[in-house]
């Protein structure tokens, strides 16, 4: 009787073998992020920054947002190079008494992030001297991406996440009046007149 049933039993095994050969992968866990929500005079802002992709960048913004550092810094600077691409830049303006050491430079050739639509980088002179000013990116900015293979400075602008909600927000603030005179070099004429004030920078749960 049990002799009868051992080529279904045999079957049935190899059935399950089989699916368990072919069953797919489970998929990758995302990377690692953190949000933070900047409240502004104009609107709030909701940032995803990129803690794993990013970690040193991430983690230099998240210590001057842990220390309320943020709080009545602003957003003074609106570059606009054509409906719908440019960038505000905010931040604490070289405050001597906000500031913490720059931070290490992270290229977008390591990150794999790219200074696209909504996307939040640091803004900085030469490489290695960001401390607290960012700005984020409207429209396609990814010429603002490492290029290692150009000639000079070609690290590029250090991406560390992008806006979830509040681009709307972004694109008020880029729209902002701007004054004709005030600003050096290529900020002459950027400077927005008056600066948008950042209220609070928070981490959100």
């Amino acid at each position: 009787m049990f002799q009868r049933f051992a080529p279904l039993v045999l079957l049935w095994s190899c059935i399950g073998t089989a699916a368990a050969q072919t069953a797919p992968a489970p998929a990758p866990a995302p990377p690692a992020t953190v949000r933070v929500a900047l409240t502004t005079s104009e609107g709030p802002i909701l940032l995803e920054l990129e803690k794993e992709r990013a970690p040193a960048t991430t983690a230099n913004f998240l210590r001057y947002v842990d220390g309320k550092r943020f709080d009545g810094a602003t957003f003074y600077r609106a570059m606009k190079l054509a409906p719908e691409l440019g960038l505000i830049q905010g931040g604490l303006r070289n405050d001597p008494k906000k500031l913490f050491p720059p931070v290490v430079h992270e290229p977008t050739t390591s990150t794999g992030l790219s200074n696209t639509d909504g996307v939040i980088s640091m803004a900085r002179d030469k490489p290695g001297s960001a401390t607290a000013d960012f700005f984020i990116s409207i429209g396609d900015l990814s010429s603002l991406d490492a290029k290692p293979g150009q000639p000079g400075d070609n690290l590029g602008f250090a991406a560390f996440g992008h806006v979830v909600e509040g681009m709307d927000v972004v694109r008020r603030i880029a729209a902002a009046p701007t004054s004709p005179t005030e600003g050096e070099g290529a900020m002459k004429g950027q400077m927005l007149a008056p600066a948008i004030r950042i209220l609070t920078a928070r981490r959100v749960p």
